[in-house]
Formats: C-alpha cells, sequence, structure tokens
C-alpha cells in the first residue's frame, strides 16, 4: 500500500482500534465539540490561524490567504512531529483525520509518511465518522439489556459501577454525560460534554460490547442533564427487562449524603438549584426547604426531598415509561456497604 493511503470510514472501522495513534487535525474548538473516541488532537492551523486565514480569503484573495496558510501549517506540523511525534518508531500507524479529509490532514499525513510512517488519512474526515454514528444510533441496538430501576439513593450508579468492575457490559450513561440526572445531578467539578460527544461516546461503549451479552443500563428519563439519550437507545431501554432495586430509606438518606457532598457542604449551591423547584413546590416549601439547609439539618431536608419530591415523581413514571417494570427482579441491599454492592453486583451479573 502507498502512504499516505486515502481510505473511508466503513473500511477504517473494521481495524479502528489497530491504530497507533488517532490525529484529529481540526482546531481545538472543533475538536472539543466532537471527536473520534480515543483520538488526540493536534491543530494544523488552531482557532485563532483559521479565523486570520479565513478573514484573508474573503478580504484579500486566496492566493495570499494559502502563503499565510502554507506557512503557519508548516509550522504547526513541526511542532507536533518534534513534540509529540520525534520518538515513534518506524512501525508506528497513526490514522489522521480533519473536518472533510482536505488540506488540514492531507498536508499533515503527507509530511508523516514521507518521513516513512505508515500513515492512513480518513476520507470523507469526521464528517464521514459522525454521519456514521449518527445512522448506527437511528438503529436499535442489537444487544439485550437489562434495566436496573430504582428510587432515588436506592444505589443504581454505584451498582452499574460495580458491575463494570467485574466485568459486566454496563452502558453509564451519567457517567458519560458527567451528570447524576436529576435536578441536583450536575457536578460542579466536571461540565457535561457536547451531545455530539455525548453519542460519540454511546456509540463507542456499545460498538466494543459483545452483542450476545446483556448490557446493564439505569433507568433514565430521555434527558440526563442538558444532554438528549438517542430515541433508538432510550425506547430499546424502554421494552427491556427491569431489575428492582430496593434500599430503606435511611440508606438511601446516608448514600445521597455521601454522594452529594458538594452540595451538603455549600448549601447556597444546594438553595439555588433548589429554586428550579418553585412551579413544583411552590415558594413556601422552597423557602423551607432553604432554611433547612442553611441551619445544617441536612439529612432531614434530603429524606423530605425523598418523601415529597423524588419518589412520588419515580412512581408516577416507572410503569408509565418502563412496560416490563411490573415483572422486574427484585434486588434488596441490606446496606450501603462495598460488601452489599459487590453481592448484589455479582448475582446479576452470574
Amino acid at each position: 500500500m502507498k502512504y499516505p493511503a486515502l481510505l473511508n470510514f466503513r473500511d477504517i472501522l473494521p481495524q479502528l482500534g489497530q491504530f497507533d495513534t488517532i490525529i484529529d487535525a481540526r482546531s481545538e474548538s472543533e475538536f472539543t465539540l466532537d471527536h473520534i473516541p480515543g483520538a488526540i488532537n493536534c491543530p494544523v492551523l488552531n482557532d485563532e490561524e483559521r479565523v486570520r486565514v479565513g478573514t484573508m480569503y474573503k478580504q484579500v484573495n486566496a492566493f495570499e490567504a494559502k502563503k499565510v496558510g502554507a506557512a503557519l501549517v508548516a509550522k504547526n506540523i513541526a511542532r507536533h512531529i518534534e513534540e509529540r511525534f520525534a520518538d515513534k518508531p518506524r512501525e508506528w500507524k497513526p490514522l489522521v483525520y480533519c473536518w472533510r479529509g482536505g488540506n488540514r490532514s492531507g498536508s499533515l499525513a503527507h509530511v508523516l509518511a514521507r518521513i516513512g510512517w505508515p500513515v492512513i488519512q480518513l476520507d470523507g474526515g469526521y464528517k464521514a465518522y459522525r454521519a456514521h454514528v449518527s445512522e448506527k444510533l437511528s438503529e436499535t441496538p442489537p444487544h439485550s439489556f437489562k434495566v436496573i430501576c430504582g428510587t432515588t439513593g436506592s444505589g443504581k450508579s454505584r451498582l452499574l459501577e460495580v458491575m463494570a468492575g467485574i466485568g459486566a457490559q454496563v452502558l453509564d450513561l451519567e457517567q458519560l454525560a458527567a451528570h447524576r440526572g436529576s435536578v441536583l445531578g450536575n457536578l460542579p467539578s466536571q461540565p457535561q460534554p457536547t451531545q455530539k460527544m455525548f453519542e460519540s461516546m454511546i456509540w463507542k461503549t456499545l460498538r466494543d460490547f459483545d452483542p450476545a451479552l446483556p448490557v446493564f443500563v439505569e433507568s433514565e428519563s430521555k434527558k440526563v442533564g442538558q444532554l438528549r439519550v438517542p430515541d433508538a437507545v432510550m425506547e430499546k431501554m424502554r421494552q427491556s427487562p427491569c431489575v428492582s432495586l430496593t434500599l430503606s430509606r435511611p440508606n438511601r438518606v446516608r448514600l445521597l449524603m455521601e454522594d452529594y457532598e458538594h452540595f451538603t457542604q455549600s448549601p447556597e449551591t444546594l438553595n439555588a438549584q433548589l429554586d428550579c423547584l418553585v412551579q413544583l413546590h411552590g415558594r413556601e416549601k422552597i423557602d423551607s426547604w432553604h432554611q433547612m439547609a442553611n441551619s445544617g439539618h441536612m439529612p432531614e431536608l434530603v429524606d423530605e426531598l425523598l418523601v415529597e419530591h423524588y419518589d412520588p415523581a419515580y412512581l408516577r413514571s416507572i410503569n408509565r415509561n418502563f412496560v416490563q417494570f411490573d415483572a422486574a427482579e427484585v434486588v434488596q441491599l441490606d446496606d450501603i456497604s462495598k460488601e452489599a454492592f459487590l453481592a448484589a453486583a455479582t448475582h446479576l451479573h452470574g
């Protein structure tokens, strides 16, 4: 094969995991929006440089813009080789892509190939990859799902984490979305990914799974924070067999106090989120919850939120949205110890 070789995404897909490095040659903002999972960002033109060259195309002419752009591209490629690729052996096999598989990835791939590396350039670039992801996520997943259901604080996320640790196939949508799935579910230290990046991670996770084995997933709503679960995945979840995870309310309060420590230590942050519930519960009730938070009565507040907000909402929605919930296998957790979660995980994983 002559390098750099130009291959389309369907040809590359079977060997995607065999590349030593996947290089995204687009700018940093394009990369942040979405990229092939596992790719590294080596901009041939960064955001500022793209604006500069693009402005010259419009205000001067293409020839002058190309001269400036070529110099910037050459400098950036040289820096990437010196800083990131100089230690790579002759057998190092990279995949390079940009937006449409044009000049940016072509320039980088050409230089790498001239050095002697077996470089593959993605024909159609990110645009072709994104079209494939959208197509696959519009199809019903071939996997069998088992949906972990349970009221807020029953330990669904912890159970999925333990199950993944013992080798079960777990699609943890909350982890991928960097959100715990409720009005208090945002993680202050970790912003949510973009919708496209969320979908890329779902696609990658499902693609890596064996369709002959079950996939365990939590009983999410259509949106996890600001992100929407793809319709085909959501529909498959709602039609799938369920597991009902149960835990006593005192233990649920304990678990939530641990998982939402950032709120319990910052009443002002918690109160700002509670204000989102004014339309449901009225100003008087929210003010009383504010007072409980400000006075340090966090366990009592958590218990009241469970009784008056979370549990009624769960009971209203679970049977309506998950059609096999009535036949769910019940798994009782006696406490929130590691041993209890491991026993439940081992039982379900079989």
